[in-house]
């Protein structure tokens, strides 16, 4: 541990021992905070702080009222989370932490596991996903939308869908909750550092507007919220080629790590997001009440990435030819190449346009009805997310007269690396449009859409009488049926008839900037235009090695679940709680396509569909004592399961013969796979002030009995496949036993953490420290679980490897200050080092390591209070990552960098308007 975090550490638990050495001077709130509806909705209307303390009592009540060990973040008021996606408010809970993509903070990880560990609902339905997983992108939900999310750390018998590191539950207002119609408007106009580049400036906006009403007899209840926000895209990047290689090159001795190349790129382009989300509510009466929630997103993004690349040991011949040959050569640490001179190589200047078009819509009809002694609810379900993209590149060499080039390198593992080249990019007339190292063009158009339909009945009984421990008891079942399918459709960019070709002039957008990686000015031009103008694009699914990349998944979940809640008095100690069991049915399949080059041609193409049903029974116990002065200690037990990725379900397999020795192998998915299973302890203890404050301090323990990743089996049968195989004249006879690279279930292992929180008002010590506050947590995860993945080798070597997504240390910090409507606030959150999974140039996920982040936010306002002429006006000002922290990956180590990528800060300006 370091010195820093000891630092960290120490502080937080000094200050929750400083708390409770004070707490007989805490102060009574006189405010009412929102607490949980019997649907699980936050009342939000009865709440009289306002701003963030007004966000961060309706959490306490949340955390502090719930049966399970919760995190909970809510709405300063209707259209008020600060952040531009929950995503960004998420990621501030304890034992949170977010992976960032295109700058925003897109996918979550609880608990130091990756995403895939975790289930995100809506309004307590599962949700669907835009990528080839099951892990919601966060950011396709406006922050404006939701009035609150709730985070289950462990689970219990009623909540279905749950994850295994958590669950995580977005919550959307309930009009019937409130006393009287509320409206809102919402603006931002928002500005990114980077500044303007290309044909995109650097200018984006936010609007939103909702409105909550009821009929006058209440009988009915109506919300309806639209978002719509356009941001722009500005990045800087430096990349470098993996994998990291120790093979002799001239001038460079053998042994000494090095990279096939090195590329800098500049990226504009914008992210249009429209959402609407609507609920319909009718309570005739206490008897029955009926509630129809509906929610739609569309998200569109454009950009061009203009980029100067460079191979290390290409210049028209490989090995290069004359010799590229490197000089004044500087070595690091870990023996890895740190700059020199290289010469005798011919650069490239590529355009590349990525569109894509995200499509999510759900709806979810809930009934309540209460008799004299039951309650009976029901629920049906449906949400399908489709995404559409369309991905292009061409590429420019220097022409008529190609000259080899004399590059400086210095390799940066903290900063930009620089390529500073002898050569001048600049002139898009040299630049010709011509088949290089890697073709003249390539292109992609995928596709993925992803469908879920549930329903659900459950019924609570009352106990035996008003004096037993036995409060009630739910009984239920659960019904989910998904259906997931990817296409991916791809093919080379061939130039047309009239061979290299400069781009007109027309289609130019002018030069942008390379010179933060020391290469100065290429132009920046139309893509999509070149490729209609002087190319031919025919994307296809027939080629041998595209074949295997379209599927379909199929899941049928049936859950069964009885769950007895508790309550009764020990002494002065109230003990609640709940102990039940899930009963979970799975029936899985995925269908694909593969490539059978032993068949004879016209009949190589082979369907592949295979599946299988298993059943777990799933116990939980969650119990809580609250004990006197406001301590409440929690203990869960439970036995969890996460369902394996979608796409390592997916039926795809490529497949071949050694001609040599006969044998077999191949690679893919496992529809075969079991879930990770897991047994789970948890304990937590937590001491509240009331609603205003609270400290806690909570341990976690998982035995991980399976888990999944890529290795590579040698003992596959492969009969079915080798049936019809007939070997060449003097060809050894195949074999059936061959090897097969794909998900399987491994091992168990160890996950264990620990995590510390405060949330303190300074008023709970002196008066004169009134409207300032810290929001802190630390936590702190380690595993004993290693694994391998022969697929990733390049980038995180080919040794044991932590899990992907574990971060040892995860630290939240808020510090605000409210007073007579000013308020201010920094917020940051920081990771230690992890194992991410990133898309490839394939489209599949690969694992690198990323450096930790360190994210600061920062937000001041003004609302004019009741009997102003302005009443119910907040102006605001924001700045996200007011540090500029860039997203950096690596090979192995840290001197060995594969990525640095920086997206600016970003500036808002807006206003808030309640009437």
């Amino acid at each position: 541990m370091s010195k820093l975090d000891r630092n960290l550490l120490s502080a937080a638990l000094s200050s929750a021992l400083l708390m409770l050495a004070t707490s007989a001077h805490a102060q009574t709130t006189t405010s009412s905070n929102p607490t949980p509806s019997s649907d699980g909705a936050t009342e939000l209307d009865r709440v009289t702080v306002t701003g963030i303390r007004r966000g961060i009592e309706s959490a306490i009540a949340v955390k502090r009222d719930a049966t399970s060990i919760v995190e909970s973040v809510s709405a300063e008021d209707i259209g008020k989370l600060p952040d531009v996606s929950i995503a960004e408010s998420i990621a501030r809970l304890p034992g949170l932490s977010a992976q960032r993509v295109a700058g925003r903070a897109q996918v979550i990880s609880v608990r130091g596991l990756s995403p895939d560990f975790a289930t995100t609902l809506l309004n307590g339905r599962e949700m669907v996903s835009t990528g080839d997983n099951r892990s919601v992108e966060f950011d396709q939900y406006p922050s404006e939308l939701v009035s609150g999310v709730t985070v289950y750390k462990t689970p219990d018998a009623a909540l279905v869908g749950q994850g295994l590191s958590g669950t995580l539950d977005m919550q959307t207002v309930r009009p019937l909750n409130f006393a009287d119609p509320v409206i809102t408007l919402s603006g931002r106009f928002q500005r990114n550092s980077l500044g303007k580049a290309a044909d995109t400036d650097p200018f984006g906006n936010r609007l939103s507007a909702s409105y909550i009403g009821q009929s006058a007899d209440r009988r009915f209840g109506f919300s309806i919220g639209v978002s719509h926000s356009d941001t722009p895209i500005q990045e800087n990047q430096v990349g470098l080629y993996e994998p990291w290689k120790t093979d002799g090159r001239p001038g460079l001795a053998e042994g000494t790590w090095a990279t096939d190349g090195m590329k800098a790129l500049r990226r504009t382009g914008y992210t249009k997001r429209d959402g609407i989300m609507s609920t319909l509510q009718f309570r005739p009466s206490n008897a029955w009440t009926s509630t129809l929630d509906m929610f739609h997103s569309r998200a569109e993004q454009e950009d061009t990435a203009n980029q100067w690349e460079v191979n290390t040991q290409y210049n028209g011949s490989f090995p290069c030819d004359p010799a590229c040959v490197y000089s004044n050569v500087r070595v690091g640490e870990n023996n890895s190449f740190a700059g020199g001179t290289l010469t005798g190589v011919y650069p490239l200047v590529r355009g590349m346009y990525n569109k894509r078009d995200d499509r999510i819509s759900a709806v979810g009809w809930g009934n309540e009805f209460n008799f004299e002694r039951a309650r009976l609810s029901t629920d049906l379900s449906w949400s399908r997310a489709k995404r559409s993209e369309l991905s292009l590149e061409n590429n420019s060499q220097l022409l008529p007269n190609p000259s080899l080039d004399t590059i400086e390198l210095d390799i940066r593992s903290n900063g930009f690396s620089q390529m500073r080249p002898g050569l001048d990019y600049s002139d898009p007339a040299r630049l010709f449009l011509t088949n290089t190292i890697y073709g003249s063009g390539y292109g992609k158009t995928p596709e993925v859409e992803d469908e879920l339909k549930g329903a659900r009945i459950a019924l609570t009984v009352p106990g035996p009488d008003a004096a037993s421990w036995l409060a009630d008891i739910d009984l239920g079942i659960n019904h989910a049926d998904r259906e997931k399918s990817k296409r991916q459709p791809e093919g080379n960019i061939n130039l047309g008839a009239q061979g290299d070709t400069a781009i007109a002039g027309d289609l130019q957008y002018g030069l942008v900037d390379l010179g933060f990686a020391g290469i100065g000015y290429i132009p920046a031009w139309n893509v999509p235009g070149a490729v209609g103008r002087y190319m031919s694009f025919e994307p296809t699914e027939d080629l041998d090695y595209l074949i295997p990349k379209a599927w379909t998944v199929s899941e049928k979940i049936t859950t069964a679940f009885a769950r007895a809640n508790l309550r009764t008095e020990w002494g002065e100690t109230t003990v609640s709680g709940n102990i039940g069991v899930q009963i979970q049915r799975v029936d899985q399949s995925s269908a694909s396509r593969y490539w059978d080059s032993t068949r004879p041609a016209g009949s190589n193409v082979q369907p592949f569909e295979a599946g299988k049903t298993y059943t777990d029974v799933l116990p939980s116990m969650n119990l809580a004592f609250q004990l006197p002065n406001e301590h409440t200690v929690r203990v869960g037990l439970a036995e969890q399961v996460a369902r394996p990725r979608v796409d390592q379900l997916r039926a795809s397999l490529e497949f071949g013969v050694d001609e040599a020795t006969g044998r077999p192998g191949g690679s893919g998915g496992n529809p075969l796979l079991d879930p990770w299973r897991a047994y789970a302890f948890d304990i937590s203890w937590e001491k509240y002030f009331g609603n205003r404050a609270y400290v806690a301090a909570a341990f976690f323990y998982k035995d991980l009995r399976t888990y999944i990743y890529t290795q590579t089996v040698d003992d596959y049968d492969f009969t079915d496949f080798v049936a019809s195989y007939v070997p060449r004249p003097g060809a050894p006879p195949v074999q059936t036993i061959g090897n097969f690279t794909a998900p399987q279930n491994g091992e168990g292992g160890t996950l264990r953490g620990l995590e510390l929180t405060a949330s303190l008002p300074f008023d709970l010590w002196t008066e004169s420290l009134r409207g300032f506050g810290v929001v802190a947590s630390a936590s702190f995860n380690d595993s004993s679980i290693q694994i391998f993945d022969p697929e990733s080798a390049s980038s995180v070597g080919d040794g044991p490897i932590d899990l992907p997504g574990l971060s040892k240390r995860v630290y939240n910090l808020t510090a605000y200050y409210e007073r007579d409507g000013f308020e201010a606030r920094v917020s940051q959150r920081r990771r230690s080092d992890f194992i991410g999974e990133i898309g490839n140039f394939d489209g599949a996920r690969t694992l690198r390591y990323v450096v930790g982040e360190n994210i600061t936010d920062a937000q001041v306002s003004y609302t004019f209070g009741e009997g102003a002429s302005l009443a119910g006006l907040t102006l605001l000002l924001q700045a996200n990552n007011l540090t500029n922290s860039t997203y950096r990956t690596y090979a192995g180590t840290r001197d060995r960098p594969l990525e640095n990528v920086e997206w600016g800060r970003t500036y808002l300006l807006g206003l808030n308007y309640r009437f």
